[in-house]
């Protein structure tokens, strides 16, 4: 009986013994891992990009939270809807120990609306493996077995990159774990939004409404694209955004331009000097305050010029002469707020073209915040600018007592989409995922401040009170909300390496 018990007390040390082993892998073990789940992982990303996934539309939501659904769950986490009053998210948990704590994942599984007939394939929603030859993309065909890929072929659909790519990294990641039957040194939450191109309208009162079931120690941003030298990326904020549009009215309707031409005074006139009295010759905003309270430390300033970029080659790249002058680098002129015309409507072009006076000049506007320029006061210096122009604002149509009594008639609206966000780059986050990463990438890792563009991460900040970084994987130039998207196989590979890296990381 003595032996017995030796026998069992020994045999539980080697388990133990090697189930802790298995816990803390190198970062070759972690490669190995990756390449040899790789197929796997990228036929199963190949189908989820096949469900499309507007957020406008409630039967596409619902495919696609079906499968993130059955996906978890096979995963042995509890999932659960969270109900809003539009849109749901769904929630998924799963807890390897009672004691262990929390880290929270936010997916976006939403991607921008197509117009089909822009994409250089029939459908966006048919995945298709390209590389790149004589000039051109080139599909190629793949055997379905076939185990051995390019990292430089890359798969264009919509939502490659943006972000079903980063969401289906995780779970590749978290798929290999478990049937190695390896487990993360902490519980795992996850966080799936179906609405994040439109703003994530419900998120804020979903966040609030569930702080005790989304509470975590840190939240890792699964979305995002990579910096311009495409290395291993963390961001540590995003700008925020808000959306103007200004209605500048012309005539009641169209008029005949030979008729009335040298009479009628056509609004695109007035549009372009509005438009221009926005910005300087050198890209500066002169609305007065726009800038106001914006101020870089030497320590700020010493972060971001720690990040590989060159200003010309980076001109060369966007095929511009130079840069505008808000701030002498790239990454400096990201921690301002910026203010950009999205589109322009006035009468028609191209065959549509005829010879008319329009009656409007349609003028939309975005602009990116930062923490320091809240949304609101914003668009108020914007609506004042406008009004100092000599301009009379209404809310929608201007009725004919309007046009008798102005001679500058304008419809101003506004909307207020995601807040900023930034965290602290010397804080635990940083330290804990640059330990991670570094496991498997070295000194190659990028860290940026913040990103250009806006994610809907303030919710969680301000409501759970926790750190947020985001993780970037695909590949810089990947068309990025337009025709033709895509992911490049090598950033989804090192994106699978990237959440192995921090799924195998101990928390601090």
């Amino acid at each position: 009986m003595k032996n017995w018990k030796a026998l069992v007390v020994f045999t539980m040390c080697i388990l133990t013994s090697y189930s802790s082993h298995c816990q803390i892998l190198k970062g070759e073990e972690l490669k190995s891992l990756t390449n040899e789940n790789f197929n796997i992982a990228f036929t199963n990303l190949r189908h989820f990009l096949k469900l499309q996934n507007d957020g406008n539309y409630p039967e596409q939501i619902d495919k696609n939270k079906h499968w993130c659904d059955s996906v978890f769950r096979k995963l042995n986490f509890k999932t659960q809807t969270i109900k809003t009053d539009g849109a749901p998210l769904l929630f998924a948990e799963k807890i390897y120990k009672k004691n262990y704590k929390s880290i929270l994942f936010y997916l976006q599984v939403d991607g921008q609306p197509v117009d089909s007939s822009a994409w250089s394939q029939t459908d966006p929603f048919t995945p298709i493996i390209k590389e790149f030859k004589n000039g051109i993309w080139s599909p190629i065909e793949i055997d379905s077995e076939q185990n051995i890929y390019d990292d430089d072929w890359r798969i264009f659909a919509r939502s490659a990159s943006d972000s079903k790519g980063p969401a289906m990294s995780l779970i590749s990641a978290l798929q290999i774990l478990q049937e190695q039957n390896i487990n993360p040194k902490y519980n795992i939450k996850v966080i799936m939004d179906f609405q994040e191109e439109l703003g994530s309208p419900d998120l804020p009162k979903a966040v609030l409404e569930n702080k005790d079931l989304l509470s975590a120690e840190m939240l890792f941003i699964m979305d995002g694209t990579r910096h311009l030298s495409n290395l291993p990326t963390l961001t540590y904020g995003a700008r925020g955004i808000a959306t103007a549009t200004i209605k500048v009215f012309g005539p009641k309707y169209a008029l005949h331009s030979g008729q009335y031409g040298n009479y009628a005074p056509n609004p695109v006139f007035e549009a372009a000097r509005l438009i221009s009295s926005l910005k300087d010759d050198r890209g500066i905003v002169q609305i007065p305050g726009f800038y106001d309270g914006v101020v870089l430390t030497e320590r700020d300033k010493q972060l971001l010029a720690m990040i590989p970029e060159n200003n010309d080659s980076l001109n060369t790249r966007l095929g511009i002469f130079s840069s505008e002058h808000v701030a002498s680098t790239y990454q400096e002129a990201l921690q301002f707020p910026s203010l950009n015309i999205r589109g322009l409507k006035a009468a028609y072009t191209g065959k549509e073209v005829r010879t008319l006076i329009p009656e409007d000049v349609v003028i939309e506007i975005d602009m990116r915040l930062v923490l320091e320029t809240p949304a609101e006061r914003q668009l108020e210096l914007l609506r004042n600018h406008i009004i100092k122009q000599g301009y009379h604002l209404v809310d929608s149509a201007a009725t004919s007592e309007d046009r008798a009594t102005f001679k500058k008639l304008a419809a101003y609206e506004y909307r207020i989409g995601s807040k900023p966000f930034r965290t602290d780059m010397d804080t635990d986050i940083g330290k804990f995922l640059n330990s991670a990463l570094e496991k498997v990438f070295g000194d190659d890792i990028v860290n940026m401040r913040t990103t250009g563009g806006s994610q809907p991460m303030a919710p969680f900040i301000q409501t759970l009170k926790i750190p947020a970084v985001s993780i970037r994987i695909p590949n810089p130039d990947n068309n990025i909300h337009g025709p033709d998207e895509n992911l490049r196989l090598g950033n989804y590979r090192e994106g699978i390496l990237s959440c192995l890296a921090i799924l195998t990381e101990p928390l601090p």
